[in-house]
């Protein structure tokens, strides 16, 4: 059985494959440092996109402080790894989680949470108490500024931080707001617009919090579409970013080409369908996610991917495309990155078409 190996060269891979250039990932990245770091802000990668403690270590290395995980599985990867300076960004909620949350805080004393209700605060702090661990956990309230997904209303914060502030394992710290549903608007100007408008209402909630007497240090929010923006508005200590690494079509069509595709599926041609300009490629529903619509050929922009199940696509193209022969290669952008990352077990990074580095997607399936 083959086992690709550092030095290997890319055209020795099986497909499908996950690669990564890696001299557009160390420029996307340090880009977004250029871009960020002036600002005064701390910069907390959102590692659900990564879902790798090794490039959580880059990460760390080109100057964020710590990082993000979505959940609590993941969380408990990036620790025993090495990476602990990490805010669990969903609510930690049930039994089941909240005893696990004690378990990794008692060996790891930086993790920070979110929360958004008495009843999830008043659950942790529980668990806590009766553990016999003397330490409180940090917490963040958590707001909703638009997404309306998670997160208390800002009017509801102060009844919170007031609840939090009597229970003896909670250590409130600040507070999180993630504006999810303006990562992807269309236009610099509008986003930025209704970016700015989100942060009002979260700096303003941590003023109120500060005024009332409680300790904010933190204000933490921000996605790759919104960072900048984030940065520059006063109030805002920390940002979010993840996607900006390897980057997306989805992403692309919404903030243009700052940052460069530097992850792609690499698939090959196995068969000639019925239609003169078509050819079936290896990589399917299995292989690219389709939430955010179809990947693109990577360089071909008149050539169009079709999934067609679970193993297999469609290259298709018009007239003035000579066409592909059985056993050709084609990269493929993914529309959306974390769900497809999450599809495969390792990535392949290269540089110049030889692989350097191969990294496993350690949190792969960490849904808990």
């Amino acid at each position: 059985m083959y086992d690709p190996k550092p030095g290997d060269r890319l055209d020795s891979l099986d497909t499908p494959s996950m690669i990564v250039d890696l001299d557009l990932m160390e420029e996307n990245i340090a880009k977004l440092f250029h871009l960020l770091l002036p600002t005064g802000v701390n910069v907390r990668p959102h590692l659900k996109t990564t879902k790798s403690p090794d490039l959580a270590k880059i990460l760390i290395a080109a100057g964020a402080k710590g990082g993000c995980v979505a959940k609590l599985s993941e969380a408990e990867v990036m620790c025993a790894a090495g990476v602990d300076d990490i805010l669990i960004t969903c609510e930690v909620v049930g039994p089941a989680k909240v005893a696990r949350l004690v378990e990794l805080f008692r060996k790891y004393r930086k993790i920070q949470t979110v929360v958004d209700s008495q009843e999830g605060a008043t659950a942790i702090n529980g668990a806590l108490e009766a553990s016999g661990i003397e330490a409180p956990i940090q917490v963040l309230i958590d707001i909703d500024v638009g997404l309306h997904r998670t997160g208390v209303a800002p009017e509801g914060a102060l009844a919170l931080a007031k609840h939090i502030a009597t229970l003896s394992h909670l250590k409130l710290i600040g507070v999180q707001g993630y504006e999810g549903h303006l990562q992807h608007v269309h236009g610099r100007e509008q986003r930025e617009k209704e970016c700015r408008a989100s942060m009002v209402l979260l700096s303003a909630t941590a003023t109120l919090l500060r005024e009332e007497g409680f300790n904010i240090e933190v204000v933490t929010t921000g996605g790759t579409g919104t960072a900048e923006f984030c940065a520059t508005t006063p109030g805002i200590t920390e940002v979010q970013p993840g996607s900006f690494i390897f980057m997306d079509s989805d992403y692309r069509k919404a903030v243009g080409t700052y940052f460069s595709h530097s992850l792609t599926i690499i698939s090959t041609v196995i068969s000639k369908s019925a239609t003169e300009r078509t050819v079936t490629i290896d990589a399917g529903l299995k292989s690219l996610t389709t939430d955010s619509g179809f990947a693109e050929p990577k360089d071909m922009p008149d050539v169009t991917y079709t999934p067609m199940g679970d193993e297999h696509g469609w290259l298709s193209w018009g007239e003035d495309i000579e066409g592909f022969p059985i056993g050709a290669r084609v990269e493929l952008i993914p529309s959306h990155i974390d769900p497809t990352v999450n599809l495969h077990d390792f990535y392949y990074a290269h540089r110049k078409g030889v692989i350097e580095e191969i990294w496993p997607v350690a949190t792969r399936g960490k849904v808990q």
